[in-house]
This record gives C-alpha cells, sequence and structure tokens, in this order.
C-alpha cells in the first residue's frame, strides 16, 4: 500500500468513522483523583492527542468495579460519580474530530492489595498474589459491572468503548488455563474460559445503541494464554461480527511468536490472516515511525495503535504525513514532555521506564 492510505477513512460496522489509520492506544498515565473522576492533567492529555489528528482517542484503561482498580490514579467508570468529567471529555474529544472511546478494565490479581484495602480477586485463589477466588456470583456481577460502565460511557457521550482482555489483567486471567483453574462453568475447556468476554459482548450489545462501537483487546502470549487458543477466540469472534474491532496488543509488531511450532512468521501474521468479514484489526507494540505504520498496513492490518509514540509527539498522526518521520529519540527531557501535555504524576511514572526520561542534573547548593 502507498503511505496516503494511512490517511485514509476507516469505517466500522457501527457507529462513526475514523478520519485516519492512528488510533490512541489507552496508556496509564495515574493522573485521574483518587476517587476516578478526571483531572484536569488528564482532560488535557487526552484532548491534546484529540486535537493532535489522532482518528480515535481512547482513554487509559477506566476500572468498572472499585476493587478493580489496578494503578493509582487511575479514571473510573464504576460510578455515576465519574460521569461529569466523562461527559466533558468525550464532548472535547469528538470537538476535535476525533472518535471518543473509554477502555473498560478490571485488574483482578494484579490489584494491589494497599490501594484497594483488601485481598484482590482471581478466577482461583492465587498464591503468589494472594488473590482469592471469584464465587459464580462475583463473576456474574463482574460482567454486569463491565455492561454497566458500557452503559455508563455511552451515557457520558463517547463513541464506544474496548474491553480490557489482554496483559495479565482479570478478563485475560479468565483465558489463561494456569490461572483459571474453576471447575464451573467459567473454567476448564477454552469455550468455558472464553465465557466472561462473550457475556460482557452479549450484553453490551443488548444495552447499548446499535450503532456504539465495541472492541476487544487481547494479547496472545504471556500470562498463561497460548498463541493457538486466542487466535481461535480472534476468529470465532470476527466470524460472529458482534465486535467492531479487534486491537491486538504484540509488544512489538515485528517480533515472531515466543512458541517454537508458530516460528517462522510474525506475531502479527497469524492475525493478518484471519477471516476477519467487518471487523477491524488494529496492531500495537513499538510502532515509533511513519514507515513502521505503513509496514503494518502493508501487512494487512487497517489500523495502528500508538503509545509511546503518542506520548512523545500528541500529533504524532500529522506527523506520519512526512514518510520519513520518527520519534525523537529517548531519553527526554521532562520539559520536553511538559510541553506534550504530560502532568507531574505521569511524568514522574514515565521517569520510572528505564531510559525515557533524561536524569536532570541535581542543581548546586546555594
Amino acid at each position: 500500500m502507498s503511505q496516503p492510505d494511512l490517511f485514509a477513512p476507516l469505517s466500522f460496522a457501527r457507529g462513526p468513522a475514523m478520519k485516519n489509520r492512528f488510533m490512541l492506544a489507552p496508556l496509564t498515565n495515574l493522573q485521574s483523583h483518587p476517587d476516578g473522576t478526571l483531572s484536569e492533567d488528564e482532560f488535557r492529555w487526552l484532548t491534546k492527542r484529540a486535537e493532535g489528528g489522532f482518528g480515535v482517542t481512547m482513554t487509559c484503561a477506566a476500572h468498572v468495579q472499585r476493587i478493580g482498580q489496578g494503578f493509582p490514579g487511575q479514571l473510573g467508570v464504576f460510578s455515576d460519580a465519574h460521569l461529569p468529567g466523562l461527559t466533558r471529555l468525550a464532548a472535547a474529544i469528538k470537538a476535535a474530530g476525533s472518535v471518543s472511546m473509554v477502555q473498560l478494565h478490571h485488574a483482578g490479581m494484579r490489584s494491589p492489595k494497599e490501594l484497594i484495602g483488601e485481598a484482590p480477586v482471581c478466577p482461583s485463589d492465587n498464591e503468589e498474589t494472594g488473590a482469592r477466588a471469584l464465587s459464580e456470583a462475583e463473576v456474574e456481577q463482574l460482567i454486569e459491572d463491565f455492561v454497566a460502565a458500557a452503559v455508563r460511557s455511552e451515557r457520558a457521550g463517547f463513541d464506544g468503548v474496548e474491553i480490557h482482555g489482554a496483559h495479565g489483567y482479570i478478563l485475560c486471567q479468565f483465558l489463561s488455563s494456569e490461572i483459571n483453574r474453576r471447575t464451573d462453568r467459567f473454567g476448564g475447556s477454552a469455550e468455558n474460559r472464553e465465557r466472561v468476554i462473550r457475556e460482557i459482548i452479549k450484553g453490551v450489545r443488548a444495552r447499548c445503541r446499535p450503532n456504539f462501537i465495541l472492541g476487544l483487546r487481547l494479547s496472545p502470549e504471556r500470562f498463561g494464554v497460548k498463541l493457538a487458543e486466542i487466535r481461535a477466540f480472534a476468529q470465532a469472534l470476527m466470524s460472529e461480527g458482534d465486535i467492531d474491532f479487534l486491537d491486538m496488543s504484540l509488544w512489538d509488531v515485528s517480533k515472531e511468536p515466543e512458541e517454537a511450532e508458530f516460528k517462522g512468521k510474525s506475531l502479527m501474521a497469524w492475525f493478518t490472516e484471519l477471516d476477519r468479514g467487518n471487523v477491524r484489526l488494529g496492531v500495537a507494540g513499538k510502532i515509533m515511525t511513519a514507515a513502521k505504520a505503513r509496514e503494518c498496513l502493508e501487512a494487512g492490518c487497517d489500523f495502528v495503535l500508538i503509545g509511546r509514540g503518542a506520548i512523545l509527539h500528541h500529533d504524532f498522526p500529522r506527523l506520519s504525513a512526512d514518510a520519513a518521520f520518527r520519534s525523537v529519540p529517548v531519553p527526554v527531557t521532562r520539559e520536553y514532555l511538559r510541553n506534550e501535555g504530560l502532568g507531574p504524576a505521569f511524568l514522574d511514572y514515565m521517569a520510572s521506564w528505564k531510559g525515557f526520561v533524561a536524569q536532570e542534573e541535581q542543581a548546586e547548593p546555594a
């Protein structure tokens, strides 16, 4: 494909189209208030990306239950108290010409005990994290709370939601045959382990408007998931057509699979080869240049999700009109990131990433 295809609109089976092929990846930024309400810093960070030309602007992972919080300063979508901030955010993103989306999340066993004030929860008891198993009634409540969060996002004016089923958080924990050792209808076979996600999808479709966009993020490796199972699940969901897009988080779009039997071609290729019907396919993982974004489209993806590149450049899509564009090399200064719309909490978080933020020289004592 030629370079301008990055800037061709992309329609979904439901809801508004993306004006280009760039989606802002859902990025942890620690900037919300302790109760999960939106802060000015998080509002500025996200709306600056919408203004920078992203076809879709997605929030960070927003937790659907209080005990599902995965990190400090996480955006919440579990209470109507979150509606004023969410409504303001959705309106501002759409006013900038970007499609607005919330990522729905629950950390499960990855919820820090000191943050939520009790033992975290998991499909099964987990000795390593001290998480306790959910009862069957609690699993049903979890499904309901994901669906209710989607309904709340719709009420706030968002164009759609993405279900976070990746990276070892609770829905990924259900998919994992290593972590999920349940013997009820939510454990055992792949079909049973997939049931929670399927029930959430079914609930969102039943209770949100017909043109509400619904996406799903999956990761095909780590955290006890198997590539063959995730690939088969992805194919089934695409064939059924109840989701509008699949977001595959690959860590690096150029890497080969970890599992020996799948080596010989890229991890991405195992998903671009699927028959996707009307479902759009996006990928995330170290897309830091215009050329790499184009490569993903040439490989058969419909759009790309930009993470670190979007932290470094609020206008990554606009800059990518130059075929030779490359993200600024790291480390960068705090001042550089401040100018890109990062608040103090986000700056401190990025400084914890090895080699991302330049170490500032200590001032000479007076």
